[in-house]
């Protein structure tokens, strides 16, 4: 599976090699294709850390307004990420599709043989049996770099390797590791000063050329860690900035111990990395700086309306007030104006209701405040017993009293109907006017939000374009 995922940039550098003929620039074109690759993923990366940058101080002001609430913190700094369309992990997921690059790289620089030329291993076997008979190679069998060494091994005695084992090295290629006088095949030397014959030059020089690989990789780690910092300033607290210098500090000799543990290919590598990054970083820096001042922009002169249109209504109603008026609020939302026009509603349904049985009341000769002793003879379509004191005392008085409460009950007028009528005509028109006012006012909420939601929407689509 490895061997699948690694092919592609194996394919990569036998094609460089083949064209350049050297492997050092190999290894740099290979830098230079994958920084090329990578560059959108880190353009949305960079636009992604310097938005956040010119985030800080506001994100300042939200932890000191809100210093021992951590959960309203957290939410009042999602709202400002997702008003300025920022994911605040965009920037440090990209910036991890490097490493699993490096490790394929590193695995096609120590196995040149079954990874980059995709040889078998019955190659590295027959090289191995071939070299070890002839006392050309005796490497312990721990050995991890022992590809290399075959490798540079058949190099050196190719045309003897050809003719010894031919039909017998399918996929082999003669592969030069050297590259300004240098093997990159080679490990730098911690103590090259004690193992090196410092009376010939041509031992001395490229031994110190590989001893200085690794500091010149991590000079320039620290470089651009640096110019990235300095391109992206941002006000950070005392515990975020000791981090900044702690990881400063932890990748230039990270990439010292790499280059020092592994063949001086993979300095090659880093260095040719990083100056391509550096160049990447700068460009891209000069780009979004003038496409984000111009987004900030727009939104500073949107922000600047709507504060002006605030600032506007609420003059407009320091005003009102002061001349006794009043005035509603155009802010108010649709359930807010539905409650208020069902309680106008309401308090003129039950003011027409009251009017009508004032109206009734006066018709049937009733006082406001009084109570009849009985109101079940006085109604309209009701014919029982009216109310006597001493029904059951007295009988006799008792029906004589009924009987004359029944006779004044049929002599009773009937009620206008026009009365009734235009009571209920009052109360339907009531309701007819509460419909349309209630839809005017719904309609113009309605107005409001659709106003709002397209205002959101042309600032996210200019966003979107210019992305």
């Amino acid at each position: 599976m490895w061997a699948t995922i690694t092919k592609p940039f194996a394919w990569l550098m036998v094609k460089f090699y083949n064209l350049t003929g050297n492997y050092g620039v190999s290894i740099i074109l290979f830098a230079l294709v994958v920084n090329l690759i990578l560059s959108p993923f880190m353009a949305k990366s960079k636009k992604s850390m310097m938005r956040t940058s010119r985030l800080q101080p506001r994100i300042t002001e939200l932890q000191k307004r809100h210093e021992g609430n951590q959960q309203k913190l957290n939410a009042e700094m999602q709202k400002l990420y997702r008003e300025e369309g920022i994911n605040p992990m965009s920037g440090c997921l990209w910036s991890l599709i490097p490493f699993p690059i490096l490790i394929a790289l590193y695995s096609v620089i120590r196995q040149p043989i079954t990874r980059m030329m995709f040889a078998g291993e019955e190659v590295v076997t027959c090289l191995k049996d071939f070299f070890t008979a002839n006392g050309l190679y005796n490497a312990p069998a721990n050995d991890a770099y022992y590809e290399i060494s075959l490798t540079r091994l058949a190099h050196l005695n190719w045309d003897t390797v050809q003719e010894a084992l031919a039909g017998k090295l399918d996929g082999l290629m003669n592969i030069d590791f050297h590259f300004l006088g240098l093997d990159l095949g080679m490990k730098p030397e911690w103590n090259f000063f004690a193992k090196t014959d410092w009376s010939d030059v041509t031992v001395w020089l490229p031994a110190l050329g590989l001893f200085l690989i690794p500091f010149i990789s991590a000079f320039l780690s620290w470089l651009s860690m640096k110019i990235s910092t300095l391109t992206n300033p941002q006000t950070q607290d005392a515990q975020a900035q000791a981090t900044t210098k702690s990881m400063n500090l932890v990748m230039p000799l990270t990439s010292i111990w790499i280059c020092f543990v592994m063949p001086a290919a993979m300095g090659i590598y880093w260095i040719a990395n990083s100056v391509f990054g550096m160049a990447r970083d700068y460009i891209l820096t000069v780009v979004y700086k003038k496409k984000l001042d111009a987004e900030d922009a727009v939104r500073k002169a949107a922000r600047d309306a709507r504060e002006k249109e605030l600032e506007e209504k609420r003059l407009e109603t320091e005003r009102l007030r002061a001349e006794g008026k009043t005035e509603k609020n155009a802010n108010t939302s649709k359930k807010k104006i539905l409650a208020n026009e069902k309680q106008k509603s309401d308090e003129r349904k039950a003011a027409l209701e009251k009017a009508d049985r004032a109206a009734r009341r006066a018709r049937l000769g009733i006082k406001e405040n009084e109570i009849p002793e009985s109101q079940v003879g006085n109604r309209r379509y009701a014919r029982g017993r009216a109310y006597v004191a001493d029904r059951f005392t007295s009988p006799e008085t008792a029906e004589a009293a009924a009987a004359a409460a029944a006779e004044a009950s049929d002599g009773m007028e009937p009620i206008d109907e026009s009365v009734e009528e235009a009571a209920v005509t009052a109360v339907e028109t009531a309701e007819a006017v509460e419909t349309v006012e209630t839809s005017e006012a719904v309609e113009a909420a309605e107005a409001e939000e659709t106003a709002g939601a397209a205002e959101a929407e042309t600032v996210e689509s200019a966003q979107d374009a210019e992305e």
